[in-house]
């Protein structure tokens, strides 16, 4: 169990740690900060010399590229734009961490995903799959989004969230968000008084709004309220969190010895299904039920009935993922559908003996099934 930051560099605690890299870390004025990269590598090649496997999810690959091609605002003036930039960046960005790697003889794989290959469950899987095999063949794995397909409404839209899901498919033990900052605090760093919040149990609404969004480097496209967001799929998954800073040299090195940062505490999770459900980021639609399902659904772990059903929104299928709303629009939780939209619409509100009626068919049990449902 990982319970504090010097647990994340303990292979008994932390057998499979992700290490999640931001542009601002890694490159400046459009080069790679090659010193700051070794001393890195060190920490990382101790770590496996250690027994821990380590899995790295880097940023860095639009703000190479775009150093390269001449493209203004670091190759996010446009979606064009960034999606040439990442495609010249990605090589650039290969070859950087295979050759950092390999002056320890360590091998690097290389592993661009979409949202697309973590949302869909088979190719989850076929994910999963990949990671496992490159860590059992002595390999580090380098995950980056693949800007170079990638559309703003398909895509993670940055690394932190990214390397939670990463290491939800690798069924690691915890992530480290390398950060410009300390930690998370209470109120924006820069402000008198403000108090670095160590540990943190559940990300909870009053956590979140703790957050900034801006990103302070203008290179990268997550800020604090991105990583928080990462570490509620991490807690969902029962996989511990930290954000600690990573300006230093040697980074982790110096996170053992100063034990600063923020931790976010891993839970007690379910079966693997729903800890995937529980991190999927890109619903298909969704629905608002009445005081009476949402009490159900948070107190006794029922199934979401079409009688509870005050809204509908969105054009969704059956089997897609929803989430599931109270009245005042709070997220209660996702799953996956039994019907679709128009049918949802059709039977909103109605007990089971009327729905046959209105669909033509015998209903199903449950809009939402509780098996395919996990509360948020």
């Amino acid at each position: 169990m990982v319970a504090d930051l010097s647990a994340f560099a303990d292979p008994a605690a932390c057998p499979r740690l992700v290490v999640k890299i931001g542009s601002a870390l890694l490159v400046q004025d459009g080069a790679p900060r090659r010193e700051w990269l070794a001393t890195l590598i060190a920490d990382v090649a101790r770590l496996r010399a250690n027994g821990q496997q380590v899995i790295l999810v880097s940023s860095g690959a639009i703000a190479l590229g775009a150093a390269r091609l001449g493209l203004p605002k670091g190759g996010r003036a446009s979606l064009a734009d960034a999606q040439a930039a990442a495609s010249v960046g990605q090589v650039a960005l290969a070859q950087l961490w295979a050759e950092a790697l390999g002056a320890h003889d360590i091998t690097a794989a290389q592993m661009l995903v979409t949202i697309g290959d973590l949302e869909d469950r088979r190719r989850y899987l076929n994910a999963s799959a990949t990671l496992e095999r490159l860590l059992e063949a002595g390999a580090v794995p380098v995950v980056n989004e693949n800007d170079s397909v990638a559309t703003e409404e398909i895509r993670f839209g940055d690394n932190d969230r990214l390397a939670a899901r990463v290491a939800q498919a690798a069924n690691a033990d915890a992530v480290l968000l390398l950060s410009d900052v300390d930690g998370l605090y209470d109120k924006p760093p820069g402000e008198d008084g403000a108090r670095l919040i160590e540990r943190v149990d559940s990300v909870t609404p009053e956590v979140i709004a703790m957050a900034s969004d801006a990103s302070s480097s203008g290179l990268g496209s997550g800020g604090m309220t991105a990583k928080l967001q990462a570490a509620q799929i991490a807690e969902r998954a029962g996989i511990a969190l930290a954000i600690v800073n990573g300006t230093h040299d040697a980074p982790i090195t110096q996170m053992q010895g100063r034990g600063i940062g923020t931790l976010f505490a891993a839970k007690d999770v379910g079966d693997a299904r729903k800890t995937w459900l529980g991190g999927r980021l890109a619903p298909e639609g969704s629905i608002t039920v009445d005081a009476g399902c949402k009490k159900a659904l948070t107190k006794d772990g029922a199934s979401v009935l079409a009688v509870g059903i005050t809204a509908v929104e969105g054009s969704f299928q059956r089997g897609d993922l929803i989430t599931v709303c109270a009245a005042n629009g709070t997220v209660l939780a996702q799953g996956l559908s039994e019907y679709d939209a128009v049918s949802c619409r059709r039977i909103a509100g109605l007990r089971h003996d009327h729905q046959a009626k209105v669909l033509g068919y015998a209903p199903r049990a449950a809009v939402v099934h509780r098996d395919h449902l996990v509360l948020l």
